[in-house]
């Protein structure tokens, strides 16, 4: 089964809606926007992190009436972010907090399981054992690698006439250990990850935000979708290659339909020079986002990502990467923030 198969007029189809985006959402009243509910953080420890995620979950549950319990496959994923590295990762403390939550709602630790994209940086970042101590806060837990190749499906994959793998970006890494005769066919599709959407009752997003050359803002959207897949350095090879295909990946019924929602700390973020860490360009701020609502996200962070640029002296992100516009377009969230969108939650 295709998940999803994008064609050449599709880029061109978006980019015609977003021209007209403006009459035809005035002709028809906006769908009814999901929260951002928000959360302030006394600290970083994990104390304040479990705390917190509890309190913000639990307001989740009452406002939507979906109760995070076991459902018929009694698992739950967790999508992390290690891939700019130790300082810009997944909280761990974030995780652990969201983990106990699940577990106090009836899963399993065995069945509770995270889900990273490179093995050498979830070690470097705390989620697989150390090689020097062999030990890890996530024991008992499955941590799914996707590099590894083990959690692919050759049924279920995002179908794109894109150029393959070799790119001027990312050329080397893109083609790393990849069998080199393998046809054009294989190289245009992108197989997804199939644990979060055809093993887990749900899943829960837990993005770490940077700025991006290409894709303007790493984030909740990117989490989900670019860094969930295979072989999609192949989309770096334009700024619009890469948003286009990160907003029809991110409407992928089947994906969307077990994504829950997406909690974010914003113990550390950063502003430029991304993805690649750097601590000079870095910001922190004791907060704690939760949402269905990825485009929202994104879109939030972007303007303080701006903010920070500004004050740094440095551009703005370029108006013409789209990715929070295509995203939007396809019906994937909306940007929009309208007073009361944000919700504060205090105990």
């Amino acid at each position: 089964m295709r998940l999803f198969q994008a064609a050449p007029i599709l880029l061109a189809s978006l980019a015609v809606l977003l021209a007209s985006a403006a009459p035809a959402r005035a002709a028809n009243p906006p769908p009814a926007l999901a929260p951002v509910w928000e959360a302030r953080l006394p600290g970083f420890d994990e104390g304040a992190y479990a705390a917190k995620v509890e309190l913000l979950i639990s307001k989740f549950e009452e406002e939507t009436g979906h109760k995070l319990v076991p459902g018929a496959k009694k698992k739950v994923g967790l999508k992390i972010y290690t891939d700019s590295g130790p300082g810009m990762a997944t909280p761990v403390p974030l995780v652990k907090a969201v983990i106990g939550a699940m577990e106090r709602r009836g899963f399993a630790s065995k069945d509770i399981f995270l889900v990273g994209l490179n093995q050498l940086r979830l070690r470097m970042t705390g989620y697989l054992p150390s090689l020097v101590a062999g030990e890890t806060p996530f024991k008992g837990y499955p941590v799914y690698v996707l590099e590894s190749g083990r959690f692919y499906d050759p049924v279920w994959f995002y179908d794109s006439p894109l150029p393959s793998r070799f790119d001027p970006i990312f050329a080397e890494k893109s083609v790393e250990g990849v069998d080199p005769d393998t046809t054009k066919e294989q190289d245009r599709k992108s197989f997804l990850a199939t644990p979060l959407f055809l093993d887990a009752d749900f899943w829960i997003n837990l993005p770490v935000f940077t700025d991006h050359p290409i894709l303007g803002i790493n984030g909740a959207l990117v989490n989900a979708t670019l860094w969930n897949a295979s072989n999609t350095a192949r989309f770096f090879r334009s700024p619009a290659n890469a948003p286009a295909a990160v907003a029809e990946m991110s409407a992928i019924p089947e994906l969307r339909q077990t994504w829950m929602f997406s909690i974010t700390s914003l113990e550390h973020y950063q502003f430029i020079g991304g993805p690649y860490f750097n601590s000079l360009y870095s910001v922190s701020e004791p907060m704690l986002w939760l949402s269905s609502d990825p485009v929202a996200l994104d879109a939030l962070m972007e303007t303080r990502i701006n903010r920070w640029r500004e004050r740094a002296g440095f551009r703005p992100i370029p108006e013409e990467i789209q990715t929070i516009n295509f995203a939007e377009t396809l019906g994937v969230g909306s940007q929009r923030m309208p007073a009361g969108r944000i919700v504060r939650v205090d105990e």
